[in-house]
């Protein structure tokens, strides 16, 4: 026992959605012979390399998910793969880069564009044969070093519930660096939850899985952004869900099963509560919900919130709690301070107290994801 101790990794700072730039021949080398020509690659175009992906009709460009750490004059959309910084796909160069930036750990997400066209993909073995190769390739990664890695599963929604949890259990079976799952939409396949997801639910509750979701859930195909300033609006589907989980019951159900929100921030959460509680007590006499809290209980008690730069939020954490908060660098993306985050951190936290601080940047990411155990 005292041998355990000594050698258990103390963690100071946990990156609680971070991303990987996944390889050329993530799916290619991993998916049977005859998906070869239907699965997502990497091609090469006068303006730099992209992704090629089945029903996305323009190149997946990378450019904007690889350039933490470089000029704002040099970022830009078009870039060659060779000079994505390594570590997206070495977990060796990620570890390096993690102790030039002081992380210890890291909640590792997928490339967006890329796990949303798999989520919406309405072929359910295209799906599932898809999903697999990504989630064998990330266990493959987080476990070179699974004291530092949390793995997110892609969490399939096609083929019904027994498909979905056959899957997170294949996923994370004996390899401790495999630490949740990622939900592109409702298990059911749809944007509306059903009573059809309990199971999963209860999966996920008995096996103290954290349920996260990176932004929002999406049925659509991606399209390639043409927004002026794409990026600010990221929270806006994360109270929809909130409200959908919380009046299906699924919470009285299934009384200890967390949810997280990756890169959604927490500045709004105060409003959104107080309009719900607003509306849930003058409408409650005659709707009869059927919950057995009030709105605001469930969120304080199932929710949670990564950010990267919220600092009114952090100033107005008592609102929120900082037990619902968690610290994220979102490297290698464009909103990433790397190698320098502990500059973000001490700007944005001045006054907090030592133990908020250390429940935000770390603490409550060990408990979501059970690093350290």
């Amino acid at each position: 026992m005292l041998d355990t101790l000594k050698n258990r990794r103390e963690y100071r700072l946990i990156s609680a959605d971070s991303h990987v730039a996944e390889p050329a021949d993530l799916w290619t080398k991993r998916v049977p012979a005859a998906w070869q020509d239907r699965c997502p690659k990497i091609q090469s175009f006068d303006e730099g390399d992209a992704w090629v992906v089945e029903n996305i009709p323009e190149p997946v460009k990378f450019g904007w998910t690889s350039c933490a750490g470089m000029e704002p004059e040099e970022m830009r959309a078009w870039m060659r793969f060779e000079d994505v910084r390594k570590g997206g796909w070495d977990p060796k160069a990620r570890c390096e880069e993690m102790d030039r930036d002081r992380v210890d750990a890291e909640v590792l997400y997928p490339s967006p564009a890329l796990a949303i066209s798999l989520f919406a993909h309405k072929d359910e073995d295209y799906h599932l044969t898809m999903l697999r190769a990504y989630n064998d390739w990330m266990a493959e990664y987080v476990s070179y070093a699974p004291d530092r890695f949390a793995g997110m599963a892609l969490m399939p929604n096609r083929g019904g519930a027994k498909a979905t949890i056959a899957e997170i259990e294949r996923a994370l079976k004996n390899n401790p660096g495999m630490r949740g799952v990622v939900m592109g939409c409702y298990p059911n396949g749809t944007l509306v939850i059903s009573p059809d997801d309990d199971p999963v639910w209860a999966y996920l509750e008995e096996r103290g899985l954290t349920l996260t979701i990176h932004v929002a859930l999406s049925q659509s195909i991606p399209a390639i952004t043409k927004a002026k300033l794409p990026g600010y609006g990221r929270f806006f589907d994360a109270p929809n869900r909130m409200i959908e989980m919380i009046f299906s019951g699924m919470f009285d159900r299934y009384p200890n099963l967390d949810v997280y929100f990756a890169e959604v921030d927490f500045g709004w959460v105060p409003y959104v509560k107080e309009q719900i509680e607003n509306n849930y007590h003058r409408l409650e006499p005659t709707q009869k919900f059927g919950l057995k809290k009030p709105p605001r209980e469930y969120i304080e008690k199932h929710f949670h919130f990564g950010y990267m730069t919220d600092t009114f939020g952090v100033q107005h954490r008592e609102y929120v709690g900082a037990n619902r908060v968690l610290w994220s660098s979102d490297y290698p993306h464009i909103s990433a301070d790397w190698p320098y985050s502990f500059k973000s951190i001490q700007s944005s936290m001045s006054g907090v107290s030592p133990e908020e601080r250390e429940l935000i940047t770390h603490g409550n990411a060990e408990r979501l994801f059970g690093f350290g155990q």
